[in-house]
């Protein structure tokens, strides 16, 4: 018995470490490693974005899910989450299950580079310089007038903020976005 307890113990163990492996590695071999959001941020966030009813969010990178689920309960949208983590997949569908908004929201498992947001109102982003550099003109291409891109501690170099949280470091776009940066926001809006 005691046998079977150790060969139990051992493969709880190996399964336990993999599953870890599988939450760090996956996303950083993309790029980005899982990094959650404090809720109250994500929902000064989405009040930013004038995140409506019946609208649809893509949240790019969307880790454990809460921005999909906050998104889904408190604000009555549609979320999609973009996540190449199969851990993080997972957890997400359970916690959108548990919180009764599995009908209101979709997990995808690509590449966020290569999603496609021709349906999305609003794009939530919470990713480094680089990635937001790298992810501007796909979508820019494919983005509809009028949806909105929401990033977290991070701006596009090249377009300029429709509006902007100091205090959370929060940025908004509007489609089709408007040549400028944070700066010429700034030099606009000086107090």
């Amino acid at each position: 018995m005691t046998d079977i307890l150790i060969l139990a113990a051992f493969f709880f163990f190996i399964a336990l470490f993999i599953i870890g492996l599988l939450w760090v590695l996956i996303p950083a071999m993309y790029g980005l490693p899982s990094r959650p959001t404090h809720p109250d941020r994500i929902r000064a966030t989405l009040r930013l974005a004038n995140l409506k009813a019946d609208e649809t969010l893509y949240d790019l990178g969307s880790g454990d899910g809460r921005v999909l689920i906050i998104a889904a309960r408190e604000f009555g949208a549609k979320a999609v989450g973009v996540e190449i983590g199969p851990v993080q997949r997972l957890l997400s569908r359970l916690a959108a299950l548990y919180n009764g908004v599995s009908d209101r929201v979709r997990i995808e498992g690509w590449n966020f580079y290569k999603s496609d947001v021709r349906q999305a109102d609003v794009v939530f982003i919470y990713a480094t310089s680089t990635e937001v550099a790298k992810l501007a003109s796909h979508l820019e291409k494919q983005m509809k007038p009028g949806s909105r891109v929401v990033s977290i501690s991070a701006d596009f170099p090249e377009w300029e903020p429709s509006g902007f949280d100091e205090e959370r470091l929060i940025f908004v776009y509007e489609m089709p976005p408007k040549a400028g940066s944070w700066t010429t926001y700034l030099l606009k809006h000086e107090k």
